[in-house]
């Protein structure tokens, strides 16, 4: 499995590839179709994400040492967005989510050319999965 480094320089290249943001959108956007559907039971409050514009549900579940999401949006660029973090950060162990540096998102200019309101959603994407994260890991302490 690759690192959660190794995978934000691979979406670092991948956007390098593209010349404006209009290609970038458009790449979000195919990448939140891509993106495997959330069973409708977890379309409900309790997986709902506070603080975003757009509805994102995202479900969290541990398989071994290891946190796996799905998430779904009602908005097309944020499932992009949300397909880019779980790129990123599903399948990864829940210590090395809830300490991992998103640099990514800097380094592809993401969070500057988002409005006010996506970027506090995308905020709260980050900390909503980090809190899985550390959630999943407590628990398994607990075990």
């Amino acid at each position: 499995m690759k690192s959660i480094n190794q995978i934000q320089e691979e979406i670092v290249d991948d956007f390098s590839l593209f010349d404006d943001w209009m290609q970038k959108y458009e790449y979000i956007i195919d990448l939140g179709k891509k993106l495997p559907l959330i069973e409708e039971d977890f379309k409900t409050d309790e997986y709902l994400i506070k603080g975003c514009q757009s509805k994102v549900w995202l479900k969290a579940y541990p398989e071994g040492d290891r946190v796996y999401f799905k998430a779904d949006s009602d908005a097309v660029i944020t499932k992009g967005i949300i397909a880019l973090l779980i790129s990123v950060l599903s399948g990864q162990k829940s210590e090395d989510i809830a300490n991992a540096d998103l640099y990514f998102i800097e380094k592809i200019g993401l969070m500057e050319h988002l409005s006010p309101t996506r970027s506090n959603g995308l905020n709260s994407m980050i900390r909503q999965m980090r809190y899985y994260g550390v959630g999943i890991q407590t628990k398994e302490k607990e075990v």
